[in-house]
């Protein structure tokens, strides 16, 4: 059994093809869309963040609006980019959204991905300390912000405060218990994801990683993936983690289906550089559900992880991408053993 959930870029453009011509028709349709998913039994709304560009933003009145029109499915993130984050407000924010969802948040963070602008992240206020890479300043906000939405009290109190406090040092509020548990790491390679069973976060992986070893992006998937419960073990946690992967999955079930993605040119990995890293990108599908269930047997990333997020094009409007998911939900997922 694997959770399903969908994953929105939330991409707006005044172009005549598009459903979503201003930023307030992503922001609508993506509570529309995760009421939608959750009647048709999706297990989870996921919401990549980007700065700079025609796509969503800061996450956290979205998750909020959909805490509030929903009541079970999972609310997430994939991802928030850490480099531009002051972490002790966005605990306060992260707090309240999952209090309003009550306690359905599964919040995605890493290093970020290529930018729109050039260091992007200097114009919020931030830059890495002496000594510092970019990622580094994002795991180090990361730290801070694991440890404080922990509860702990760790500011000294006023002696003469506007209101009374509690006794002892204070800690931000809300606080929202067990939202720890639910915070995942984006993991580019290996090595941070070994570094998130460290940190004891859940491990998110994408269709784009580190070519580490030559092998296909399913393969290296799968083994960032064992590298990542075995680093787990090591370090000891009581609760078991979890593991996402997302694909772009389209069943061709109608003409419609075919018109947008049936020409084919996707059914191959992508090697490029990213900031002179070389990097591999994942495959997606497109077949007729009997074929598509026959190739998605073979992913061995897909079998690894225990929840799959399908990455959909919104800007095809919240009907259609209610559509996808439901044929992947009802003609796909239960001959895979996934429902």
């Amino acid at each position: 059994m694997k959770k399903i959930g969908f994953l929105s870029f939330g991409h707006w453009s005044p172009d005549r093809g598009s459903a979503t011509r201003s930023a307030q028709d992503t922001l609508l349709q993506s509570i529309d869309l995760a009421i939608a998913a959750e009647e048709l039994g999706a297990d989870g709304a996921y919401f990549r963040v980007h700065h700079f560009a025609r796509q969503l933003g800061s996450p956290f009145p979205l998750l909020a609006a959909v805490g509030t029109r929903t009541r079970t499915i999972e609310i997430g993130t994939a991802v928030i980019d850490m480099r531009y984050e002051n972490p002790l407000y966005m605990a306060e924010d992260a707090g309240s959204a999952d209090l309003i969802s009550g306690g359905r948040l599964q919040l995605g963070i890493s290093r970020g991905s290529p930018e729109q602008v050039i260091d992007g992240w200097r114009h919020f206020g931030y830059q890495p300390a002496e000594g510092e890479s970019d990622a580094d300043m994002a795991r180090r906000h990361a730290e801070v912000f694991l440890n404080v939405i922990q509860g702990h009290g760790f500011a000294e109190p006023n002696p003469r405060p506007m209101f009374p406090n509690p006794p002892g040092m204070l800690r931000l509020e809300p606080y929202s218990p067990g939202l720890r548990d639910r915070i995942w790491w984006g993991a580019g390679s290996n090595a941070t994801a070994r570094w998130a069973a460290q940190m004891g976060m859940n491990l998110q992986s994408s269709t784009l990683k580190d070519d580490e070893n030559g092998k296909p992006f399913h393969v290296q998937q799968a083994e960032q993936i064992r590298a990542y419960r075995e680093a787990w073990a090591e370090v000891g946690h009581e609760r078991q983690p979890r593991v996402s992967v997302s694909r772009s999955i389209f069943p061709l079930m109608n003409d419609m289906d075919r018109m947008y993605f049936g020409r084919g040119g996707k059914e191959q990995d992508q090697v490029g550089f990213i900031e002179q890293t070389r990097s591999i990108f994942g495959r997606g599908y497109a077949a007729e559900p009997d074929k598509l269930i026959e190739e998605l047997r073979t992913d061995e990333g897909i079998a690894e992880a225990d929840t799959l997020l399908l990455t959909v094009p919104n800007q095809l409007g919240v009907d259609y991408n209610a559509h996808v998911l439901e044929s992947i939900l009802k003609h796909v997922a239960p001959a895979l053993g996934w429902r």
